[in-house]
Order: C-alpha cells, then structure tokens, then sequence
C-alpha cells in the first residue's frame, strides 16, 4: 500500500465545541483537589477545563512556593499547544501571594498574551468584593510563615481580619486528607463571637466547595475557599455564568466584570 490508496474523507467542524471558550488551569504537581473541585463546577455548567502541572515539593514554605516563579511559563505552554486559550488560573493561593499576582500573569501572558488570567487570591479578593464584604475570617492549613505574607497581603488590599485560624500542616498530602468535619468546626470556632463579613477558607488542597453552600446556611454569613472562587472567577472571565447551587457568591459576579 503506498500513500495514494489511502482515501481522503470529508469531515465538518462540531462549531458548539470549536467555539466554546477555551480554559486553562496550571495545578500544582503535589495538589489533590482543585481538578476534582472546579472541574465540577465548569461540568456543572456543561463546561471544561485543560489543565498542566507544575513541579513543586510536597512541603509548603516561601521556598519552596517561590521555586515555581520560573517554571509558571513553561507549565503554561502545554495546555493545548498551538491554540488561543481564553482564561488561563495558576492554581496556588499562597505563591500567588508569595510571587504576585502580577508577576504570575505576566508569566502567563509571555505564553498566552490575550488569556485573561486569575489566581485563587486574585479571585477570592474579587469574590470578597462581589460581597461587599470586609473583615475577613481566613482559615489555612499553612505554617506561620506563610500564613504572616497571606494577612499582610490582604489587608494591604483594604480587607480586614480579625481573625486568622490554621491547621500549620506544611505537607500537601495531609492537608488534602483533611476532612471536611475538621473544617467545619474551624469554622464555627473562628467566627464565635466575631464581628466578620465573611468566611475564607484558603488552599486548593482542602476539600470544601461543595459544602459551603450548606454551611452558609447553617452560620448565615457568606463562605468560599480558593477553589470556589477560583472557579466563580474562571466563569465570568470566560465569559460564562457560573452554575447554581454553589452558594451566595455564585448569584453575584465581579464588580469589574
């Protein structure tokens, strides 16, 4: 058989997903969680997302969040190589606070010039706003190092906090194993007796989206983690509206939408 006996077949482009708006997603290598969480809510939605990683060590410092810089480029570069992405989000709350978030996006943007790009900060800041909420409540797995840079941070944003809880887990394999209980009872201790907005659970490695829309309920104050605001944030950047069911935050959308 040589090339001229193959047959040239005739085929048409499915324009709904030809045109669909094309999302990206950079997860850490040692991240358990996020793909299972917002890849839930875009399905929800009827939406996908493309996703690489990223090398990092399984022990969480401002090392070790830092060591990404350089690599955030490349990881970049093999979602869908050859093709426009709409959105790209760096999927790490703590190193877009460690490396900032204007220095994520730019080494987003020397890959994917025209994405709009997002971090967990970057979205939760917007989720707060969305909110017209203020004093923050903040619950992280992370240890006091990292957790110092986060407050200063956001209050360096205009937020406040009054009151800051952790776990002071540095292994990202265990804070993915904790469970949504233990969350659930920081929660209620964080915001006994305080006068906050609402609730900020930080990490893509803790597993709680699809119980904050149940726990706003029972605590009556609004709730997201980096997850959940992250994938609020990746819809309207799209372009989409995000699916209900997920809470307060999902029925309002960016102030600079």
């Amino acid at each position: 058989m040589t090339a001229s006996d193959f047959v040239s077949l005739d085929f048409r482009v499915d324009r709904e997903l030809a045109d669909k708006p094309k999302i990206g997603l950079v997860v850490l290598a040692t991240d358990y969680t996020i793909e299972i969480e917002i890849g839930g809510v875009l399905a929800a939605g009827g939406h996908e997302m493309h996703v690489a990683r990223i090398a990092m060590d399984p022990e969480v410092t401002p090392e070790t969040l830092a060591a990404m810089g350089p690599r955030i480029s490349e990881s970049a570069r093999l979602i869908l190589p050859g093709d426009t992405l709409d959105v790209v989000a760096y999927g790490c709350t703590s190193a877009s606070v460690v490396l900032g978030e204007d220095a994520v996006a730019a080494s987003v943007h020397a890959i994917q010039p025209g994405a709009r790009v997002t971090t967990p900060i970057t979205a939760a800041k917007a989720a707060f706003s969305a909110l017209d909420a203020k004093r923050i409540a903040v619950l992280t797995p992370y240890t006091a190092d990292v957790n110092l840079r986060l407050r200063d941070h956001l209050e360096a944003s205009g937020f406040t906090v009054p009151v800051f809880g952790s776990f002071n887990e540095p292994m990202d394999p265990v804070v993915a194993s904790i469970d949504r209980g233990s969350i659930r009872r920081a929660i209620d201790t964080l915001i006994a007796g305080q006068d906050i907005d609402m609730v900020f659970v930080s990490c893509t490695s803790l597993r709680f989206l699809d119980a904050v829309a149940k726990t706003e309920d029972q605590i009556d104050l609004p709730i997201t983690t980096s997850n959940h605001a992250l994938a609020w944030h990746m819809h309207h950047l799209a372009g989409l509206t995000p699916p209900p069911g997920f809470g307060r935050l999902y029925a309002r959308a960016p102030k600079d939408a």
